[in-house]
C-alpha cells in the first residue's frame, strides 16, 4: 500500500511540474509554451516605436509549428530551403523564419525572442540602415505577419557551433514572411487596420483573420475559441493511473485480510 501511494504521488508531482527539464523541452502542443511564444512577440509588436498604423495581431499556427519543428530537427544552424516554396504551408507562398540556438539549461522562448528582439539597437527605421544584425528584430515586428509557429530541440551539436554542445535549437517561422522593405508604417497606432479590424493593445485585430484551429491558450471574452480547463485535463490525465492503483490496493487487501468485507 505505501508502494502505491508513494507512485500516485509521483504521478501528481510530475503532472503538476512545468519545469523544463534536459529531457522535457516543450513540444509544440505544450500551452505554456505556446502563450509564451505568442504573448512575448505581440508585446514587442505592440511597443514598436515610432508607433506603427496597421501591426497585425499574431496568434499560433500549428503548420508552422510542424515546419518549425521539422526542421530544427535537422540542427543546423541554417534557413529552411523551402521557405519560399508553396508547397511548404496551405495558405502562405512566402514563411519568415528565425533561429535561436543557446545553452539548454538557460533556454526560454521569451529569453529567445528577446533576444532578436534587442536588435532593435542596431536598426534606424528612418534609413533602413543596419549596423550589425537585424533581420530577427525586424521579422519580429513585421507589421504583415498575422500568425506565428516555434519549436524548440535537444541537440547534442548544431552546425555552424563547433565545440560546444548539448544545446536547445529553437525555431520561429511566421506567415506570411517579411521582405525587402521596412517591417511597418509609422503612424497612429491602429489608425490604418484593415477595414473591419478593431484594436486591441496597439494591434488590429480581427475575428476571422485571428481565428485559431486546434489552440485554446488565448482568452478573449468575445472570440470563439475553446478554451481547455486545465483542472479538468489534469483529472483525464491523473484519474486513470489513480484508478488502476486502487484497483491494486483493494485486491491487495482482499489478499491479505481474506474475511475483510469492503463496504460496496
Amino acid at each position: 500500500m505505501q508502494v502505491a501511494l508513494v507512485m500516485t504521488a509521483w504521478l501528481v508531482s510530475v503532472v503538476l511540474s512545468h519545469e523544463y527539464g534536459a529531457n522535457s523541452l516543450p513540444d509544440i502542443k505544450n500551452e505554456d509554451f505556446i502563450k509564451d511564444c505568442v504573448r512575448i512577440h505581440n508585446k514587442f509588436r505592440s511597443e514598436v516605436k515610432p508607433t506603427a498604423s496597421a501591426m497585425l495581431y499574431m496568434t499560433w499556427d500549428p503548420a508552422l509549428a510542424l515546419i518549425a519543428k521539422a526542421w530544427a530537427r535537422n540542427c543546423k544552424f541554417a534557413h529552411n530551403g523551402q521557405l519560399h516554396s508553396n508547397r511548404l504551408h496551405p495558405n502562405f507562398s512566402s514563411v519568415g523564419e528565425n533561429i535561436w540556438t543557446g545553452s539548454l539549461s538557460l533556454f526560454s522562448a521569451s529569453s529567445a525572442i528577446t533576444s532578436w528582439h534587442s536588435e532593435v539597437q542596431d536598426y534606424d527605421f528612418e534609413t533602413q540602415r543596419c549596423t550589425k544584425v537585424c533581420g530577427h528584430y525586424t521579422q519580429v515586428v513585421w507589421a504583415d505577419s498575422y500568425k506565428v509557429g516555434c519549436a524548440v530541440q535537444h541537440c547534442h551539436t548544431v552546425d555552424g557551433f563547433r565545440h560546444v554542445t548539448n544545446l536547445a535549437h529553437f525555431i520561429c517561422n511566421y506567415g506570411p514572411g517579411q521582405s525587402y522593405q521596412r517591417p511597418y508604417r509609422k503612424g497612429s497606432t491602429c489608425s490604418a487596420c484593415p477595414r473591419d479590424d478593431k484594436c486591441l493593445d496597439n494591434l488590429c485585430t480581427n475575428l476571422k483573420r485571428d481565428k485559431v484551429t486546434d489552440y485554446y491558450s488565448i482568452v478573449h471574452p468575445d472570440w470563439p475559441i475553446s478554451l481547455r480547463n486545465r483542472y479538468l485535463s489534469l483529472f483525464l490525465i491523473v484519474s486513470p493511473p489513480i484508478l488502476i492503483l486502487s484497483a491494486i490496493m483493494i485486491l491487495w487487501v482482499k489478499h491479505k485480510y481474506p474475511h475483510l468485507i469492503l463496504p460496496n
